[in-house]
């Protein structure tokens, strides 16, 4: 199946799986993909991911992370550029994302970052969703 914009393709796979309470969701493989899901394991949104190397093509899974009463941590995704409209911020102008309660994912000359380490190490670029 070919996928116009592979990472609201990711964003809408995670928030299906959270309303359906699923523990994993399974996601086609791509860098981008990946070291989006690593932002998320370092900022505490998902428990972890791994990379299955299967045939035809590689799937990246990531295990989602509940609280206690069964709640999902991760209540929201917003996919912000898109191929049609790109979004792109300079380094004073990285937004805070619910007044710095979620972050902003960027990718920027020195890789995908989130929006604080960005502003940390001077650099804008696009901004690729924001995570509550």
């Amino acid at each position: 199946m070919s996928v116009n914009d592979p990472i609201a393709d990711m964003l809408t796979r995670v928030r299906n799986a959270i309303m359906a309470h699923h523990k994993t969701v399974s996601i086609p493989h791509s860098r981008m993909k990946a070291e989006i899901a690593r932002i998320l394991k370092e900022e505490g949104y998902i428990k972890d991911f791994e990379i299955i190397n299967q045939k035809p093509a590689p799937v990246l899974r990531l295990h989602l992370k509940y609280t206690q009463d069964k709640q999902p941590v991760l209540t929201g995704l917003k996919r912000v550029s898109s191929p049609g409209r790109r979004v792109y911020t300079s380094r004073a102008d990285i937004p805070w994302v619910l007044s710095g309660m979620g972050i902003a994912i960027l990718s920027t000359p020195k890789g995908i970052m989130t929006g604080q380490k960005a502003r940390r190490l001077g650099v804008g670029g696009e901004i690729l969703c924001y995570v509550w």
